[in-house]
């Protein structure tokens, strides 16, 4: 195909995702979806890989084809949507209810439109169906494994009012479940009339062009690496059951235009819920090889074919039933994510300089400067938060939901932005106007913490302080991280701050479960990031002022601290460690 037309059609078809989003958005009845865009968009071709992708949630969407492929699986027909959360089963966590539809030209199924949205309760043992103390997944709300909510076009009155029917907020799960049927049946009008415009088979040609893209720019940029083998060793702070810090360990291989990464090492899978399915784990992969490719380059199944990761089963990356997973998703997947950042910085040498760097067996002097076309080596930034900062509160009959912002990392660009969304989340906070008339709740305070981001030639981004008064009696739900272990500053910078969470003053641990009587004030301050080089005696640490790292999509870095690194690219697998074969069959590529 040519240039200007495959240019053309995946912008068309992105555009297709974009629209479904925002119909969704402007749908939806609960204001984690409304107001705060918890949600993403994606659309797939017949065989069930991704082709283009709404600017949304990294943690949705890279896991996404996991519930593309087993509704494929059942012989879904026209006029089908499919809904699912079971995260042994296609989904991430229960909150994430996925929406899949059939997509058809003529009467052949060509593709599937799929929609990811967080439902702020879904039932379970605490409102919100974020509980900090879980053990099993039974706990954490219903199961849904992938069903028939809409049959040849028609609604399975049955199968919505189970669902409703299991949460404390029933018409909100029926309004928000339609809205992303809606969304479904948006992308259906669009491809069709795509089709109209450029004839069905140039769009059929361009889903499979554009894959067939995205992979050779992806083993370009892997390609312009030196080999090796580059290991970074991190923690999850407690599991809500166990306050004691959780061994996550990373080897990141690149040989010649390809890259694996295994997680040979990492903790067995714990009795709280900071466990990951398998497809979160990838999904955080994805994200952080995504990191290191020019914004131009179409994100899809393509873009990640060279990409292999390697999972003990049973693993913390690499849950099994029953185990406890809500926090798998929204922590243990931002932990990933800075883990094997911090891994690629060691590959591209933006750790130069940094504490750690000595320890990389040269592998910082391995990239000549002359190859540094593509390996983002000067804007890799420093450790953002690396925690989404989940705070849940709720009744018998109402939930609020809500991730909070906090610094990014500099870079050498500049200072890292304040106050943000940072990593494996892209989501808007919940304006302080729709928090009260919505929920019992009065806002208290919410302003930048100055002073937190890490101090630095360019310092990193400050984090925000949050505090929440509660007008009735509640239940409290905090999943945080980086409460003990400050994200890490680069090339010479300095740390960010730690966070902080409490409760009228008295503190809380990372992951935390509480009932609150009336009047009780929840805080949370978020950490702030690392900086980047050294500081200079006029330095000071991130005063509040957003910067801009210019990073192709605010894509935080990671942190970690024991680093090595060689020039051996054998890797030992572990004992039946399943190997992720991308869907794209060798012999297509």
């Amino acid at each position: 195909m040519d240039p200007v037309t495959l240019a053309v059609l995946s912008s068309a078809v992105g555009g297709i995702a974009q629209e479904m989003g925002t119909l969704l958005v402007r749908s939806a009845y609960s204001s984690n979806i409304k107001e705060r865009r918890d949600c993403s968009a994606a659309l797939f071709d017949a065989r069930g890989r991704m082709i283009a992708q709404a600017a949304h949630v990294p943690v949705h969407l890279g896991a996404m084809y996991e519930s593309v492929r087993v509704v494929t699986e059942r012989g879904p027909e026209p006029g089908d949507v499919w809904v699912l959360n079971d995260p042994f089963s296609g989904g991430n966590h229960l909150p994430d209810v996925t929406l899949v539809a059939p997509l058809l030209l003529g009467d052949e199924v060509v593709g599937y439109a799929a929609t990811r949205a967080h439902h702020s309760d879904m039932g379970g043992m605490r409102p919100g169906s974020m509980p900090a103390d879980s053990t099993e997944i039974f706990a954490e709300g219903l199961i849904i494994p992938p069903i028939r909510l809409v049959r040849a076009g028609q609604w399975q009155a049955d199968v919505l009012d189970l669902i409703c029917a299991n949460s404390r907020t029933p018409d909100l799960r029926r309004g928000d479940l339609r809205a992303q049927a809606a969304a479904a049946g948006l992308a259906q009008t669009r491809l069709t009339e795509l089709a109209h415009r450029h004839g069905g088979s140039v769009v059929l040609e361009s889903f499979a062009e554009v894959l067939r893209y995205g992979e050779r720019r992806s083993r370009a940029v892997i390609a312009s690496l030196p080999d090796g083998v580059y290991r970074v060793e991190s923690e999850l702070e407690g599991d809500g059951v166990d306050d004691r810090d959780i061994a996550l360990r990373v080897a990141v291989v690149i040989a010649g235009d390809s890259m694996t990464v295994d997680f040979g090492g990492t903790s067995p899978a714990v009795r709280g819920n900071v466990n990951c399915p398998r497809a979160v784990t990838r999904s955080a992969c994805c994200f952080a090889l995504r990191v290191l490719l020019p914004e131009d380059v179409p994100t899809g199944d393509g873009t990640y074919a060279p990409l292999t990761v390697v999972t003990e089963p049973g693993s913390l990356v690499d849950a099994r039933r029953p185990s406890a997973v809500v926090a798998g998703n929204v922590e243990t997947s931002q932990r990933i994510a800075d883990t094997v950042l911090a891994a690629l910085r060691l590959a591209t040498g933006a750790d130069a300089g940094s504490a750690g760097a000595s320890e990389a067996a040269g592998v910082s002097e391995a990239l000549p400067a002359e190859t540094v076309e593509i390996s983002k080596a000067a804007v890799l930034p420093a450790p953002g938060q690396g925690t989404m900062n989940n705070l849940v509160i709720g009744g018998a009959t109402w939930t609020y939901y809500e991730t909070l912002g906090g610094g990014q990392g500099a870079s050498a660009r500049g200072p890292g932005p304040s106050g943000v969304h940072v990593g494996m989340t892209n989501t808007l906070n919940t304006p302080i106007e729709a928090l009260e008339l919505e929920y019992p709740l009065r806002v208290e305070r919410y302003e930048l913490a100055d002073g937190t981001g890490g101090r630095g030639r360019h310092a990193g981004g400050a984090g925000l302080v949050r505090s929440v008064r509660v007008l009735e009696p509640a239940t409290l739900s905090v999943l945080s991280d980086r409460r003990r272990h400050a994200p890490g500053g680069i090339a010479g910078g300095e740390p960010g701050a730690v966070g902080h969470n409490d409760v009228d003053g008295v503190s809380l641990p990372p992951k935390a479960s509480r009932q609150l009587p009336a009047g009780a004030v929840v805080t949370l301050r978020t950490p702030g990031g690392g900086g980047w080089g050294p500081p200079s005696s006029g330095d000071g640490a991130a005063g509040g002022v957003a910067g801009d790292t210019d990073d192709g999509g605010g894509a935080c870095g990671g942190g970690g601290h024991v680093v090595t690194g060689s020039d051996d690219t054998d890797l030992d697998e572990a004992d039946g460690a399943p190997v992720d074969e991308h869907p794209l069959p060798a012999d297509e590529v």
